[in-house]
């Protein structure tokens, strides 16, 4: 129990201090949604906000969909960095299960187990409401992003997915902003 104890309590020193959000417990088990298309969820998306990350360091951050093969869509994540590069990654996602198609694990590296990326809300053409957990021991890592078709969401539809995720444990007051801001974004179209 001791060594439990002291592995533990590194990984938790380890991830605390590379900002990932990590709390004490098991990983909740939220509803997502329901009757999932992911058609319908192609194209490109605005992060609004989320939990900090170690792997996401800069802002104007954006998520494109594409159909990849059947039951496989393609991701492409870019963001601008404080240098003025725009950073990106290329991956895919696809349901564990088919029977339940909100609840996708996107992979970006062949080597790196999938991540999960559970859909826990979305209109298709306004907002999205992403949640990730993964349990290590005691512990459970937790990541959540609110997104969007255009570069702003209302206050509004933010308080209500923000209620969603309180529902299930998670401290909204984590969450943090994304610059999305044209002029300062701009240098990702050039």
């Amino acid at each position: 129990m001791k060594a439990m104890q002291v592995i533990s309590l590194t990984l938790l020193s380890v991830l605390a201090a590379s900002a990932q959000i990590l709390k004490f417990g098991k990983c909740p088990k939220p509803a997502v949604q329901a009757n999932f298309d992911a058609t319908r969820y192609i194209g490109k998306w605005y992060e609004i906000q989320k939990l900090p990350t170690t792997f996401q360091k800069g802002e104007c951050g954006t998520a494109t969909y594409s159909p990849k093969s059947p039951g496989v869509i393609g991701v492409l994540n870019r963001e601008l960095l404080d240098d003025g590069t725009t950073n990106s990654i290329v991956g895919s996602a696809k349901a564990k299960n088919p029977a339940e198609p909100a609840k996708l694990e996107v992979s970006f590296f062949e080597t790196s187990p999938p991540g999960p990326y559970w859909v826990l809300s979305t209109d298709y053409e306004g907002h999205s409401l992403v949640y990730g957990c993964t349990d290590f021991g005691l512990f459970r890592m937790e990541l959540s992003w609110i997104l969007s078709r255009e570069p702003t969401l209302s206050e509004e539809t933010i308080e209500e997915l923000h209620g969603i995720l309180s529902s299930i444990g998670v401290n909204v007051d984590k969450m943090v902003p994304t610059n999305q801001d044209a002029d300062y974004c701009s240098a990702m179209t050039q």
